[in-house]
């Protein structure tokens, strides 16, 4: 079903900036289109690193967890993953964290991207300041056409062997679930109840960003989640929707 697809993941990537073999996503997830920035533009987003490297884009909820795709933290153990907050670069600078926990929703299927949301529990909170600071969670789904953005260390083109070092941005309109699921798009029935989609000519996320945080005025939307290549005519972005799992994440965050 998801041949051709690509991850919307923050792929991670050594010093070299290559996309080291084994990590590659099997959905497209990159920054397309987009532009450089800072972390003081985006200080809730933030770089997950397996074993020493960026691996998936992630989103700060309170100073002590963090939220990210579910597909990201698949077979990974707490012990390996950290989290890097208040840096523009994925690979030096700001705060890092050792993740302590990890839990991904119990109804997520890999085969459908149902439910591709997990919640990380950190070892120690975060300092919050200038570049470092929490996003609220939206309580309902962005209408159609709303201004979104969305942020992270994705490749720039679909299929790309690197990753850029200095965090990136593109804006988006948001597509609902019914009209992106509609005959208007080719996604057809693969857009399930728990998704949302956003896109723009010639702008996406791309590998290396899946797990980050599609965001609007009233704060996270969604979480970069999958989509047939990057910036591909009639396959917008494809994001978990934040309104769907709200209940879960936050009954998750006061249990874990």
């Amino acid at each position: 079903m998801f041949k051709l697809v690509v991850f919307i993941s923050l792929v991670a990537c050594a010093l070299g900036s290559t996309i080291p073999e084994g990590l590659l996503p099997q959905l497209d997830g990159r920054i397309v289109g987009g532009e450089e920035t800072t972390i003081s533009e985006f200080p809730y987003q933030l770089s997950m690193m397996n074993r020493g490297s960026h691996s998936c884009g992630a989103s700060l909820l309170t100073p002590r967890y963090a939220l990210t795709a579910a597909h990201c933290v698949s077979g990974a153990s707490a012990s390996n993953l950290k989290i890097r907050a208040g840096s523009s670069s994925r690979s030096s600078g700001g705060t890092v964290v050792q993740v302590e926990r990890v839990k991904a929703h119990p109804l997520y299927k890999s085969s459908t991207m149902m439910y591709d949301v997990a919640i990380l529990k950190l070892e120690s909170a975060l300092p919050l300041g200038p570049d470092i600071s929490t996003i609220e969670l939206v309580k309902e789904s962005p209408a159609e056409g709303t201004r979104a953005v969305v942020s992270g260390w994705g490749t720039k083109s679909s299929g790309a062997l690197t990753i850029p070092t200095v965090l990136r941005f593109v804006s988006v309109k948001i597509v609902s679930r019914e009209v992106c699921g509609s005959k208007s798009y080719s996604y057809g029935s693969d857009i399930k109840a728990t998704m949302i989609c956003a896109q723009a000519s010639g702008k996406d996320a791309c590998q290396g960003d899946s797990g980050g945080p599609l965001a609007v005025d009233a704060g996270q939307a969604g979480i970069v989640s999958w989509g047939y290549g990057c910036a591909a005519k009639n396959y917008p972005g494809v994001y978990t929707d934040v309104a769907a799992v709200r209940p879960w994440i936050i009954e998750t965050i006061l249990q874990l």
